[in-house]
């Protein structure tokens, strides 16, 4: 696979089979691109501009971001709805609308600037010790990845996506003309683009800032035309997991389709983030089902003797360590709670009832999963609660969940987090788990490179 030459200004094209400068490849493709970044001196501080990625954000810490500093991120990720003219009814598309305003003047005042010329990223976050979680370093290339689908099995979802989610995404893309954020992708290398990584970081960064959770960022520009076809020579034998961005890399498949037509088109690839887990192991985390109109009386009735129902102490962490200690047991198992200080340790359900509401048309590995079992036989059977956002919310951390079920009267679902080796063994074989099944991290900040693609 040949390399983007990084004095051309612009991405190299890549076309279709019938090009002629096309080299097939049964891996990955990651090209430079001109990073579109804030220029230090147009803004208050890196940090004050950078935000969590958009479906982490909720409303609390939106309005946090945007007080921040008038030129944050999230004013591009979670836009307003702003009337076009005076007597105009804000809706969806004028959010769309104002992010395009806002991403085209911020270029214009030059607080957004691109670089010189395409570079891949080496991207850094240390995350300081705290507890007992040591200290946690994590290191990987941004680039535009090459946007192919699942006929391809070059790049693995994992989870199933919502169509709600995708299409707020492809408008929002699709009017603003930009990556805004990049989606976070795990491969294992054979060590050539490691090696490009490690040799980046001896040198000066572009940039470096401090976050509000403590994260230190870190970017360095790879320009090297050797460095860069190192890269692609490592990468084009591997395939990547979605760690993060399953409904973002849907929007960059449909996004694709709908510009088929051009045959150099910059919509043929996508921002992302990808790390070699092999040297960087990410943390998977769970992500927590808060069921705002169940109480917490009516999903312990609801059980009947089909399950092994008992009170385990607090405090909430306390709680927690005995579901760990039943998953050493093996078996499907949650934490119930109404956010008000008692816990219920929900495990060992009767095996007739998971036979019967259970689909037999997957791996058992997946019809034994906590979140299949969790919607397929609680949600869908038991409780028979639908799977939007008025009946389920999903959250990052247990401490936010148990806060929601307390302020909502809802009912709280703790999960134990999945193995990374249980989810990529399930997406190599084409099987695609309940969605927000896992949280990977730490998660890349949005706003410390863009791309435009404006720019090539």
């Amino acid at each position: 696979m040949s390399a983007p030459s990084a004095e051309s200004g612009a991405e190299s094209p890549q076309g279709g089979p019938g090009d002629p400068g096309h080299v097939a490849t049964a891996g990955l493709s990651l090209f430079p691109f001109r990073g579109l970044r804030y220029v230090p001196d147009r803004v208050g501080a890196l940090a004050a501009v950078t935000s969590p990625p958009y479906d982490v954000v909720d409303p609390g810490r939106r309005l946090d971001l945007e007080t921040a500093d008038p030129h944050n991120v999230v004013r591009l990720i979670l836009p307003r709805p702003e009337p076009d003219e005076p007597g105009d009814r804000p809706d969806r598309d004028t959010r769309y609308r104002h992010a395009a305003r806002l991403l085209r003047d911020w270029q214009r005042e030059g607080v957004l600037a691109p670089d010189p010329v395409p570079a891949l990223y080496v991207y850094e976050q240390r995350v300081p010790a705290a507890g007992d979680s040591p200290e946690l370093l994590q290191r990987g290339l941004i680039g535009a990845l090459a946007v192919s689908g699942s006929e391809a099995a070059v790049v693995l979802p994992h989870e199933d996506v919502m169509p709600r989610p995708v299409a707020d995404r492809v408008g929002l893309m699709r009017t603003t003309r930009a990556n805004l954020e990049p989606l976070l992708l795990t491969y294992r290398g054979n060590g050539g683009a490691a090696g490009v990584v490690e040799r980046a970081v001896r040198g000066e960064p572009l940039l470096t800032t401090t976050t509000s959770d403590g994260t230190h960022h870190r970017l360095w520009a790879v320009t090297d035309v050797a460095e860069i076809a190192e890269v692609s020579r490592d990468l084009s034998t591997c395939r990547a997991l979605i760690a993060d961005g399953h409904h973002r890399w849907e929007m960059y498949l449909r996004l694709q389709r709908e510009h088929r037509h051009l045959p150099r088109s910059p919509w043929d690839r996508g921002l992302v983030l990808l790390v070699d887990t092999a040297r960087y192991p990410l943390q998977v985390r769970a992500i927590h089902r808060v069921l705002y109109r169940l109480t917490i009386s009516e999903a312990l009735e609801k059980l009947g003797d089909r399950w092994q129902v008992k009170e385990v102490p607090g405090p909430l962490e306390t709680a927690l360590q005995a579901l760990a200690e039943q998953k050493r047991h093996g078996g499907s198992s949650f934490v119930l709670t109404g956010g008000d200080g008692t816990y219920w340790l929900v495990s060992e359900p009767d095996e007739t009832l998971l036979d019967a509401t259970v689909p037999h048309d997957r791996p058992e590995e997946w019809r034994r999963l906590d979140a299949t079992v969790l919607h397929a036989t609680l949600l869908d059977h038991t409780w028979r609660i639908p799977d939007g956002p008025d009946d389920i919310g999903y959250l990052h951390t247990a401490v936010a969940a148990e806060r929601e079920a307390a302020r909502s009267g809802g009912t709280a679902v703790l999960l134990h987090p999945v193995r990374e080796s249980v989810v990529r063994r399930l997406a190599e074989q084409g099987v695609t788990m309940p969605r927000k099944s896992t949280s990977f991290g730490p998660k890349p900040a949005t706003g410390l490179v863009l791309r435009n693609l404006e720019l090539g």
